[in-house]
């Protein structure tokens, strides 16, 4: 499962660098993969300073650069 994670956060990351800010339901259109993997995924990256989530009910997220 940590693998997956990993590979997911990775797509994540590429996904937001094409993208730019997006929702989280664009996200998890864009990303081929089960929401809660997207969600552990993008925590990692959250916790590791990666990406920015800023909002309370509709997400925006983007890369931090």
């Amino acid at each position: 499962m940590i693998t997956e994670i990993g590979i997911t956060a990775g797509e994540i990351w590429h996904f937001l660098d094409e993208h730019g800010e997006v929702t989280l339901a664009q996200l998890c259109g864009g990303v081929d993969k089960p929401k809660d993997v997207i969600l552990m995924s993008l925590g990692w990256l959250a916790r590791e300073g990666h990406v920015i989530l800023e909002g309370e009910k509709d997400y925006k997220i983007y890369l931090r650069r």
